[in-house]
């Protein structure tokens, strides 16, 4: 399927005293591509401004949140696949989500993968409904969760990291609740993020803005310190001979050279 060229991959609109931004790239699965990471920012924007909104709801179609890294845009040739371009812009779409002036909240009912873990990492609250799974995957492919590490380690006891970032494993919904790396594990997140967002406007946009200063102040400045090595990291892995295999393995649907029985003597 061949990407659309017009319509935005981050649909926004204004209800229920919320902003909500759409992940629509049905494509790709939702992947991080250059173009999803200018509308998300755009939408972070507009919301920003918008007095309608106390607060952000951050959701998706289909059945997958966020597959990651849209991987055949990292092995395109050519301007638009430059691994430097693609780690600033989803620095910048990170550090776009937990500076907004107003709660990001994630509605999660379908895949997150890799990358996609720097978007709930960065929100305020997440719900995770049945059909949601967890995977840390960049292992797997020859590279390393160098950017989303930003967000994820904050929110993890030393060895779950290990573990999960390690392993590349698939997880539910409740153990990610269990780790921390959301909320809560819901049946209805459409219905958890309406009773979350009827909380929020009891609360004064000055005292909401304030407050997110004040929690994610560390990891703000773990950006400051730490977000250029770690994109520059990103962005050698990316262009690196095995996660080139790696990468062509998972397109081409068989398992990298490293995963392959060694021949028998």
């Amino acid at each position: 399927m061949t990407e659309p060229s017009g319509d935005p991959l981050v649909r926004y609109e204004t209800r229920g005293g919320a902003a909500y931004l759409t992940i629509d790239s049905p494509h790709n699965r939702n992947a991080i591509s250059q173009r999803l990471l200018a509308d998300l920012s755009a939408g972070l924007e507009r919301a920003a401004a918008d007095d309608a909104a106390r607060a952000v709801v951050l959701t998706h179609t289909g059945t997958t949140f966020c597959a990651g890294a849209d991987l055949k845009e990292a092995a395109a040739n050519g301007a638009g696949s430059d691994p430097k371009s693609r780690t600033l812009a989803m620095i910048g779409a990170m550090r776009g989500i937990i500076e907004c002036p107003k709660p990001v909240i994630a509605q999660v009912d379908g895949h997150v993968r890799a990358g996609g873990f720097g978007l709930i990492g960065s929100c305020d609250f997440v719900f995770a409904g049945p059909a949601a799974s967890f995977a840390v995957t960049e292992t797997r492919i020859g590279v390393a969760p160098a950017m989303v590490s930003l967000v994820l380690l904050p929110h993890l006891p030393s060895r779950v990291a290990s573990t999960l970032l390690l392993t590349g494993r698939k997880f539910d919904g409740a153990h990610a609740a269990g780790y921390g790396l959301i909320t809560a594990a819901v049946d209805d997140p459409a219905e958890a993020v309406a009773e979350q967002l009827a909380e929020l406007q009891l609360c004064s946009p000055q005292g909401l803005r304030e407050t997110k200063q004040i929690l994610w102040h560390d990891v703000l400045r773990s950006f400051d310190e730490r977000a250029d090595a770690l994109g520059e990291q990103s962005a050698r892995l990316f262009g690196s001979t095995e996660s080139v295999e790696g990468i062509t393995a998972f397109l081409q649907k068989r398992a990298p050279s490293w995963a392959e029985p060694a021949p028998s003597e």
